[in-house]
């Protein structure tokens, strides 16, 4: 159980012009800027929850993850994980976590793969029986077993990236934070990656926290999404609430051989080639379904193609609505 209370923290930033003399004057004077990172965060997670935590650049994604694993003290709010506090807990907290960032690495950089595994396993204590049967795991689901014996920089991303995900779960965590960790993963790696985490959720009831720019991840895994902005929670709920609050209106392409489209009240055409039509549908006045009931009374329907925002639209719409 993850439950945060009115988390808040601000960085201090400092600026100068610039040029030589405001190099030099800044030795002596300094100029800050603050910035508030997190503003009073309350969000409470429960054991097996895939949620999604989105947000733009800057909003306090990466901020709140490194809070809740423990890198990070707030300025104020409370966080318990499990019956720990993270950054006053840090060495229990841990064993019962794994983080992934995407752009930072756990690896040691000249070694190969499984020194930096067996390291680990020694960091973590974790038993020599259970770390043979996590690391046969992992190598099986995650086609690892070719690459143990290379050293990190000589993996590609997506080697790199699964190898990552897999230093983070040797020691069975019950958390995994995951901050984008599909950037710049090819489609077969995206997919190779996705699938192993929804079958960890499935099979282990792995909690896992994923924040993301890729909406496809989002789509994929996460059964809630938290939207963030300007250090503030703005929205917690399902892809599907979120989906109906930011439009009603849905794309109905009808293929049919005979009659003609006649649209009832809510439903517009937007074009009609003869034999494909289509039409623009209000759902905050009437359903799909029945759109499809009222056509079928005047034409041979023989196929039908609903469209509507895809992810990454919804997603800006969201930060449209909320100015962010």
């Amino acid at each position: 159980m993850i439950e945060l209370n009115n988390i808040s923290k601000t960085f201090k930033i400092a600026k100068r012009n610039a040029g030589m003399k405001a190099a030099a004057k800044a030795l002596f004077s300094r100029e800050y800027t603050e910035i508030k990172a997190l503003d009073s965060v309350s969000f409470s997670i429960d054991d097996g929850e895939t949620v999604g935590y989105i947000g733009p650049n800057g909003a306090g994604k990466s901020s709140t993850v490194k809070v809740m694993s423990g890198i990070l003290t707030p300025d104020s709010g409370s966080c318990t994980i499990d019956g720990l506090t993270p950054w006053k807990d840090r060495r229990r907290h841990v064993q019962n976590i794994g983080v992934v960032f995407g752009q930072r690495s756990q690896l040691w950089w000249d070694v190969p793969v499984i020194d930096s595994f067996e390291l680990l396993r020694d960091i973590y204590s974790v038993p020599e029986e259970r770390y043979k049967k996590n690391l046969s795991e992992m190598c099986e689901l995650l086609s690892l077993s070719e690459i143990l014996k290379t050293p990190a920089r000589q993996l590609s991303l997506g080697q790199r990236m699964r190898c990552e995900i897999a230093g983070a779960l040797l020691h069975d965590p019950k958390i995994l934070f995951l901050d984008e960790p599909t950037i710049g993963l090819d489609a077969v790696s995206k997919i190779a990656v996705r699938d192993f985490i929804k079958k960890l959720n499935r099979e282990k009831n792995t909690t896992v926290i994923l924040t993301t720019h890729d909406m496809q991840d989002i789509e994929a895994l996460t059964d809630r999404i938290l939207l963030i902005g300007r250090g503030k929670i703005l929205l917690d709920g399902t892809l599907s609430e979120l989906r109906a609050r930011t439009s009603t209106i849905r794309k109905l392409t009808v293929t049919y051989s005979g009659g003609t489209v006649t649209p009832p009240a809510g439903a517009v055409i937007i074009n009609d080639r003869g034999g494909h039509c289509t039409l623009s549908v209000d759902t905050g006045v009437i359903s799909v379904s029945r759109v499809i009931q009222e056509i079928a009374k005047t034409s041979d329907i023989t196929d039908l193609a609903l469209d509507s925002e895809s992810t990454d639209e919804l997603v800006v719409s969201l930060y449209r609505e909320f100015a962010i």
